[in-house]
């Protein structure tokens, strides 16, 4: 049985994080949809080359705000 989460989580569109404290910066774009583990996808845009992927939210939250 899956478990799916029921609250779509808030963010902050238009943000600039890293992956970790020394990856490449990203801007937070939009959530997509759920996963099976609960946990949401959210539209990402890498900001050094422009390419548009997906990213998990229990993941993003973790990354810091780029300087």
């Amino acid at each position: 049985m899956s478990t799916i989460a029921q609250d779509k989580p808030k963010i902050s569109t238009g943000q600039i994080k890293t992956f970790g404290s020394l990856g490449p910066k990203y801007e937070i774009r939009r959530i997509l949809s759920p996963t099976e583990s609960g946990d949401w996808l959210v539209e990402i845009v890498l900001v050094e080359t422009g390419e548009v992927t997906e990213y998990r939210y229990s993941r993003m939250i973790n990354d810091p705000e780029a300087e």
